[in-house]
């Protein structure tokens, strides 16, 4: 924290980027600072990841930035999300080869959950383990550039997987529906009457309670970097131009308030031209959708998924929302066409966000240039060759304004990796009537309800999604860029969630019987305390002297080789009811192999999508020329030096395993070793760095009080020194009145004496 005294200047600063420890040691100095592809001025590393160092695990408490989850995905309870995995910390891990890597696996978990409605306990059991990791409530942002290098998992021609690279609101915990109910994913600062009650936290509430501000729109807003969606669909599928194949990613963002009427349809491009009878009548209506939406290169707008409608819940759900709460979201993106390479070697997905009205949001993908004799440019992508971004996606705020009021996301957002197995997302979607839609891969009867080769995919246990490093950018120029102000923390004064969720923790926690231990929505940082047998077992020797936390010993971890398992009659159906289209999921149903018999409808030249009117010039020049937003010119610097370096020779070592001690005397234990941790790194394995934001928020602002604070507040503002300091003093005063008692009681017993002799 910095000093008291310097707050009273850092509040009353229009912008606050917190310059806090979250650049990675290994993050080499030429990639420190970034060129935006937009504005074309100068970014500073604010964030970075290098998952350099091998072992490093992200349980709850191992990490000051991650936590991987180990929960139950209940979506599947919701919107029809049909969730097959169960989310487990154990596999998500840092390998030697210096990647993050979040394995699928087949792996049985199975608990008793009581049904509230039925009054019942039930068993439940998911055949498949994965793994998300978030930095959720730990490290947040607004606005930046964010560049992330991911190894797709599995076969690209086998649908079936999941995997994502996104950011949500921190008001809104992935996976925890009690907290993203109604807010997700709202982006809307106005008051309306009619929408109060569907956004919890509205521009109409001139009482938001728990240090929320007065009449602000809040909301769990959702940007993805990619979502993945495998397969062969033998083809190009329908609507798509250009015509796009699987496999292929989303680049989405996800916002409420919706378009409420006149939607496209699904499967089809929105109809914006109206043909005519010969009598002059309109044939059919134009549907609504928003305009000035840009794509290049092999990038298409969906016509698969144009968002979500969230409509009153049903009793086994696990929130409630009533008429008057439904709502529709949208869903404005695109779908980038992929190539075998994206999921064998390193690809790097950027994305620029200008956060908040007058903003914009601008996807990135690389691709590598070729010039034919002709001198006709064109664009090889996934070919790992590439240096040259091609801008795939923009989204401008004004069309967001225009359409329904909303804005670009501007709430403090969180990173988020997974890969989800999902029955309604990349599934077979249309099955044998007999099929029995079960999801065992080990259960002969539950075949036709996957993919061919799937099963055998998945039995192979090489399944992952590795990601190789995550860096994020901000601006010290708020003049620089579009939108509103860069800022970092999860707690910025003026978007503020610590007091929020600290009112509503529940909705943030875990439920039974996942729960045991829990007594908030994380758990303490670990310093110190795994199991070792060397010092390499905690990054090297050389520690000081530090307190090292025993009460946690890490959990061996027993690997399941699963060849064969007994057929089971009664197989639990996780998709019991075809019709779901309605509920509280966060993401909802996509599946263009749903729509290959629709008939493609007429593709307009210009790819400036939806923008009424056309033009005759731009036309002639083809799909190769593209209406493109304003973009700097300037060449971005070569990055060919950004290779993957695992030894860094000004890595320090970062602890050392040591005889475990405990008890009141510290008596050793003989059987144990552990790990003590150097000043500066943390976790059970001391292989994290030590990360904190160094600025108050908006919380610790609230509560403090300095010399030169005029504002009545209610708590004073103590740092560690003021604490020692008060001890001194009341120790001093102590000191001094046994002293005086002493002196007194000295001189009375000789006045005594004195008489006495007289």
């Amino acid at each position: 924290m910095m000093k008291s005294l310097l707050v009273p200047l850092l509040a009353s600063s229009t912008t606050v980027i917190v310059r806090a420890g979250w650049i990675d040691e290994d993050t080499p100095k030429h990639l420190r600072t970034t060129k935006s592809l937009v504005d074309g001025t100068v970014y500073d590393l604010v964030m970075s990841d290098e998952f350099n160092v091998p072992n490093r695990t992200f349980k709850d408490g191992d990490d000051p930035t991650w936590t991987a989850l180990d929960k139950s995905d209940d979506d599947y309870s919701a919107s029809g999300g049909g969730s097959l995995h169960f989310y487990n910390s154990t596999t998500v891990r840092t390998t030697p080869d210096g990647m993050l890597t979040i394995s699928s696996v087949l792996e049985e978990t199975s608990w008793t959950h009581y049904d509230e409605v039925e009054k019942e306990y039930t068993e439940n059991t998911k055949h498949f383990k994965s793994g998300m990791i978030q930095s959720w409530n730990k490290f947040c942002f607004v606005g930046g550039i964010i560049e992330v290098d991911v190894i797709l998992p599995g076969e690209p021609d086998i649908g079936g997987l999941w995997p994502a690279v996104w950011m949500l609101g921190n008001l809104g915990r992935a996976t925890y529906e009690g907290s993203t109910n109604n807010l997700w994913p709202w982006s809307y600062d106005t008051c309306t009457r009619e929408k109060q009650e569907s956004q919890v936290i509205s521009k109409c509430n001139n009482a938001n309670h728990f240090g929320l501000n007065k009449n602000q729109g809040r909301g769990a807003t959702e940007i993805d970097i990619l979502e993945l969606m495998g397969g062969d669909s033998n083809g190009p599928l329908p609507a798509t131009s250009p015509p796009i194949s699987l496999p292929y990613i989303d680049m989405t963002l996800q916002v409420a308030p919706g378009i409420p009427n006149q939607r496209p349809q699904s499967g089809a491009q929105p109809v914006r031209t109206i043909d005519h009878t010969h009598s002059g009548y309109a044939t059919s209506l134009a549907e609504n959708w928003y305009d000035n939406l840009t794509v290049a290169g092999n990038t298409s707008l969906n016509p698969f998924f144009y968002g979500t409608y969230l409509g009153e819940t049903k009793p086994e759900e696990p929130v409630t929302r009533n008429k008057n709460q439904v709502f529709q979201a949208d869903a404005v993106g695109a779908m980038k066409q992929l190539v075998p390479q994206h999921f064998k070697t390193p690809h790097t997905f950027r994305i620029e966000w200008q956060p908040g009205r007058g903003g914009r949001l601008d996807w990135f993908t690389k691709s590598h240039k070729k010039v034919d004799e002709n001198g006709t440019i064109s664009h090889i992508e996934g070919d790992g060759k590439g240096q040259d971004w091609e801008h795939s996606l923009h989204i401008p705020d004004f069309a967001l304004d225009a359409a329904t009021g909303s804005k670009i996301p501007e709430e403090p957002s969180y990173l988020i990796f997974n890969t989800a197995i999902s029955s309604t997302w990349g599934f077979p979607y249309d099955v044998p009537d007999w099929c029995p839609k079960c999801y065992d891969c080990y259960d002969p009867k539950c075949t036709c309800s996957f993919n061919p080769g799937f099963c055998n995919m998945m039995k192979t246990g090489k399944v992952a999604l590795k990601i190789d490093s995550v860096r994020v950018y901000q601006s010290k120029d708020d003049d620089a860029h579009d939108g509103q102000p860069h800022r970092l923390g999860c707690d910025p004064p003026e978007f503020p969630t610590k007091e929020y969720i600290k009112g509503y923790e529940y909705r943030y926690m875990r439920s039974a019987p996942f729960n045991f231990g829990d007594k908030h929505p994380l758990r303490k940082l670990k310093n110190g305390g795994g199991t070792c047998v060397a010092d390499e077992d905690c990054g090297g020797g050389g520690v000081e002297n530090t307190d090292v936390d025993e009460s946690w010993v890490m959990p061996s971890r027993k690997k399941k080789s699963k060849e064969k398992k007994d057929e089971k009659e009664d197989v639990l159906d996780l998709d019991e009811e075809e019709e779901h289209t309605k509920g509280s999921s966060i993401r909802q149903s996509q599946s263009p192999l749903a729509h290959k018999d629709v008939k493609k409808v007429q593709q307009s030249k210009n790819r400036r999508l939806f923008n009424v009117g056309g033009n005759d010039e731009e036309e002639s020049k083809g799909k190769k020329q593209l209406d493109k937003p304003l973009i700097s010119t300037e060449s971005l610097e070569d990055r060919g030096e950004d290779a993957k370096v695992l030894s860094n020779p000004d890595r320090k070592p970062k602890g050392e395993c040591v005889t475990a001690t405990s008890g009141l005397f510290g008596l050793p234990t003989p059987n144990a070793k552990q790990c003590k941790c150097n000043k500066g790194y943390t976790g059970p394995h001391c292989l994290s760095v030590e990360k904190y934001d160094d600025e108050p928020g908006a919380m610790e602002l609230k509560n403090m009080k300095t010399l030169f604070s005029t504002e009545n507040r209610a708590n004073p503002y103590l740092t560690p020194f003021h604490v020692f300091l008060g001890g001194l003093m009341v120790g001093a005063f102590m000191v001094a009145l046994v002293a005086d008692i002493v002196v007194k009681s000295r001189k009375d017993r000789a006045m005594e004496l004195t008489n006495m002799r007289s």
